[in-house]
Formats: C-alpha cells, structure tokens, sequence
C-alpha cells in the first residue's frame, strides 16, 4: 500500500474506474440548478445527460458550491488511519473555494501529513495532475516526492477549450478575461486555456475552424514532446469522440482518459464544449 493517499476533486471528472483503479479519492463539489437542493456533483455517476438537459432548457446556470469542511475532514481522516500522508489536489483557487477550505481542514488535522495543492484549473489538466500524484505513490514516492511530481505536471500540462456559445458565460460571473467579449459578439467561439482561470486566447467563427485549431495545438504539443493527453467534452459525445479519433492518430497512442464535464464545470462553459490537454509522460510515469 502506498505510503502517499491522492485526493482531487469532482471537477477533474475522472473516469470512475480509473480513480479506483488509482486509489484517488474524490471529494465532490456541489450543484443547485433551479433552487431544487444542493446535489453532490459526485452522485450522478458520470451520466449527465438529465442535467444538460435541464440547464438547456432553465435559460439560467446551475449554482455551484465547493465541498464542505466536513466533507474534507471525513476524507482526509478516513485516508490518515491508513497512510502516511495526504496530498489533495484541487480545482484551481481563483475558480473555487475548494483549496480554501481544504488548506484550513488540513492545518486542523496535521498541517505536516496533509498538503493541499492549488492545480492551477481544472476539468482534465486538473485530472492529468492527479493521475501524475497518483502514479508517483504507487511507484514508491513518499511525500515530497509525490509533491514535486505534481509541480512538475501542474507546469507541463497544456490544455485548451473550445467553447461552443458564449451564452452560458454571458449568465455566469465566473468567466475570467472571456468577459472582454461578451456584450459585442456572442456568435463567435472562444478557444481558453487554463491559467489559475479560463483565460480567453483565441476566437474562431466555426466550430469545425475551432475542432482544427485544437488539433494543431495539440500536435504543437506533440511535436514539443508530449505523448499523455485526454479528451473532455460538455454533452457531446460524438464530437468528442471524433477527438480521440483523430488525435489518436497524432498521439500513435490511446488517450489517459475521456470523459464528459459534470455540472459545476459545465454549467459555466456549456454544453457542446470541447476539452483537450497533453504533457510528457515523465510527469507520469
């Protein structure tokens, strides 16, 4: 048993079975769309589609809510009676309030066996640093080790979105420097990418120019030595997995994961969103 416990958070929307076959525990976010209750994003199980559907159709966005003192207590005490030491890698601190919280639960417990680290974003290249934590302590990394693998991703990975409206910003007020756009033209598709927040770096007019522009990024990335990517998507599946399909081909490798973005995520960026990121596998190995 590994020495090091990983934690991460819902928003990484890690394939189920990979973070068990890990031993990465999640500690879900929360969600509230039309004032029915708070959901733990967690419990819905990866299968969206009821909710996307519900949003589609509220003309709103869902309210979002990082996981509770309680909810990280329970977790990290849970994993201290069996390891060594905790490192929880979070959603980035300038999108929520989960490292927050998750820093203070710590220092209660044992600031010196429990570390929080802030991964800088969220949805996959979050995820992408929690697989490099996970697989550093099941190599046999202790503590320090598992944490410099982790900055070490956290600097590597690259990962873009492509934003099929602007219309979910428009509703939210967590749009980072995307806010520059809206109010002039919401016919056009943002490309972002993850710098502490989703930071607006390219406009396109279609969505087939964007599919081509996260391609060439991502053979950018290729070509500069990145061979560990993953595929994302916000309620839609085809096109993510026409995606892997063609980045498989760039890559000459299977992705470490595809999934779809739940809601605390999605409810921001919105349905159609496409999620692509890459680093070296040596930040994984």
């Amino acid at each position: 048993m590994a020495d090091v416990a990983i934690v991460t958070d819902s928003t990484a929307c890690l394939p189920r079975a990979l973070a068990e076959r890990l031993g990465i525990e999640i500690v879900s976010l929360y969600y509230d769309l039309g004032g029915r209750g708070w959901v733990r994003e967690s419990d819905l199980k990866g299968d969206y589609n009821a909710f996307y559907a519900d949003l589609i159709a509220s003309h709103t966005v869902a309210m979002t809510s990082p996981p509770t003192s309680e909810d990280f207590t329970a977790a990290f005490e849970r994993l201290l009676q069996r390891h060594l030491s905790v490192v929880a890698v979070c959603i980035a601190s300038a999108m929520s309030e989960t490292c927050t919280i998750a820093r203070k639960v710590a220092h209660e417990l044992d600031g010196e066996r429990v570390v929080v680290i802030d991964s800088a974003g969220t949805g996959g290249h979050l995820g992408l640093q929690a697989l490099a934590a996970a697989r550093a302590a099941a190599g046999g990394a202790g503590l320090e080790g598992v944490i410099e693998r982790v900055r070490q991703a956290r600097k590597e990975v690259k990962a873009w979105a492509l934003v099929e409206t602007l219309e979910y910003f428009r509703r939210s007020d967590r749009v980072g420097s995307a806010a520059a756009w809206i109010g002039s033209v919401l016919d056009i598709k943002p490309i972002l990418t993850f710098e502490s927040e989703l930071k607006a770096v390219e406009r396109v007019r279609t969505r087939k120019r964007g599919v081509e522009r996260l391609i060439e990024l991502m053979r950018q990335q290729r070509s500069l030595g990145a061979d560990r990517w993953f595929v994302q998507h916000v309620h839609a599946p085809q096109d993510g997995q026409m995606l892997v399909d063609r980045l498989g081909a760039v890559f000459d490798a299977p992705p470490e994961f595809v999934s779809e973005l739940g809601p605390v995520t999605g409810t921001h960026i919105g349905p159609g969103a496409l999620l692509v990121g890459a680093l070296p596998g040596a930040a994984l190995r």
